[in-house]
């Protein structure tokens, strides 16, 4: 037996810009019109986009895949062609096993009918019978903490009690693929916790995820792989803490505003406090980053960003000299001039990168270096975002 729970092999799925239909007297003509037009699937007409173009990947049984990418990447697409609401234009894709999907909050609840009713009613609409829902009725109840409103009509339930009621039915069902759409953005940070918890055990028991979330942490968290989706297509697939890295690096680059090559970065160099050239550190150790910069111009007023970000792409520190020091620089044309900063390393173990960015608001132009260099601090007995130098 094939140990493939999802294939994907180049899917494509178009819409049309400004497509609605109102009602069948509207999207009757027009389905006849597409009927009797013989434009292939493989062809853009006036106003269509690809929503997804040349999708493949594959997702094997007991997996959680994460996807993410920019609003408008083509997330929600897949995961609709996946739960057989939509069909592709191109390409083929296989679903082995039962699939629970949770892919908008509410989906499939009826405003008028209470908590309870409603368990009842999504409990079927994803694949279980009565006397299933009975059986897992008071679990469900208990995980979304809503016994006080469960004979309340769903239509006085505010976003988050929707996306709690919503969670706990879906994580119930007893799915091979579960599939999950942004819902943890809705809801107390407790409630988020306690859904990571229960998606962690539904994989151990076997079932497959997939998670869409523009929340990256929550994402590196539960998906040991990650799909990066931009445009509609693939930009990488991977081990999750690369594709983060990489989908913070394409947003970052929308700082980068170079016009030229006025100024380059010659050199970096990280010192340790006796002067030493280190790239590994203890928490809390003094060091000196070293920017070696070369101007063709004369610059009167520059202005220096620099931050450190972790090896999954997360920013822990951003700030500009200007900003932290009312500190500006200036370069005669054709200088070289090396720019000194301290700093203690107050962060726990684990890899990092520091970047720059060089702005000449006079002139217009910024040179922007995203990962300039690399360091690492040894620190086995702390975790976290930051290091605090206790004293106990």
């Amino acid at each position: 037996m094939s140990n493939v729970a999802i294939e994907f092999c180049h899917v494509y799925k178009k819409f049309k810009k400004g497509e609605k239909f109102d009602s069948l007297r509207d999207f009757i003509p027009h389905l006849t019109r597409k009927i009797l037009s013989n434009a292939s699937n493989g062809d853009l007409r006036e106003k269509e986009f690809w929503a997804v173009k040349d999708v493949s990947f594959q997702v094997g049984y007991g997996e959680a895949v994460g996807i993410i990418g920019p609003n408008g990447a083509g997330k929600s697409t897949i995961l609709k062609l996946l739960s057989g609401i939509l069909l592709p234009n191109k390409g083929t894709f296989k679903v082995n096993g039962k699939i629970s999907a949770l892919i908008e909050v509410g989906a499939g609840f009826h405003p008028d009918l209470t908590g309870r009713e409603n368990i009842y009613l999504n409990g079927a609409i994803l694949g279980m019978n009565r006397e299933e829902v009975r059986e897992k009725y008071d679990s469900i109840v208990e995980f979304s903490e809503l016994e006080e409103f469960i004979d309340t009509p769903v239509k006085r339930y505010s976003s988050g009690m929707y996306a709690r009621l919503g969670f706990s039915i879906a994580a119930h069902v007893d799915p091979q693929i579960l599939l999950i759409d942004e819902v943890l953005s809705v809801g107390d940070f407790s409630f988020q916790q306690k859904c990571l918890k229960k998606m962690h055990e539904i994989i151990d028991s076997g079932t497959t995820i997939i998670f869409i979330s523009h929340n990256l942490p929550a994402v590196i968290q539960l998906c040991p792989k990650t799909i990066l989706l931009n445009r509609g297509a693939v930009h990488q697939f991977g081990d999750t803490k690369d594709v983060c890295r990489q989908y913070y690096k394409i947003f970052s680059q929308t700082r980068k505003v170079d016009e030229g090559d006025s100024l380059s970065l010659e050199g970096v160099e990280l010192f340790s406090s006796n002067g030493s050239p280190v790239t590994v550190f203890r928490p809390g150790d003094p060091a000196k980053i070293r920017f070696s910069i070369g101007s063709k111009i004369e610059i009167k007023d520059l202005v220096m960003s620099l931050f450190i970000k972790r090896n999954d792409g997360m920013v822990l520190f951003d700030t500009r000299s200007d900003l932290s020091g009312n500190k500006y620089f200036s370069f005669s044309e054709g200088e070289t001039k090396e720019i000194d900063l301290s700093f203690k390393v107050n962060l726990p173990q684990g890899t990092y990168y520091v970047g720059m960015t060089l702005i000449a608001p006079s002139q217009g132009f910024c040179l922007y270096q995203d990962e300039a260099i690399e360091f690492y601090v040894d620190a086995p007995k702390s975790t976290g975002y930051a290091f605090l130098d206790l004293k106990w």
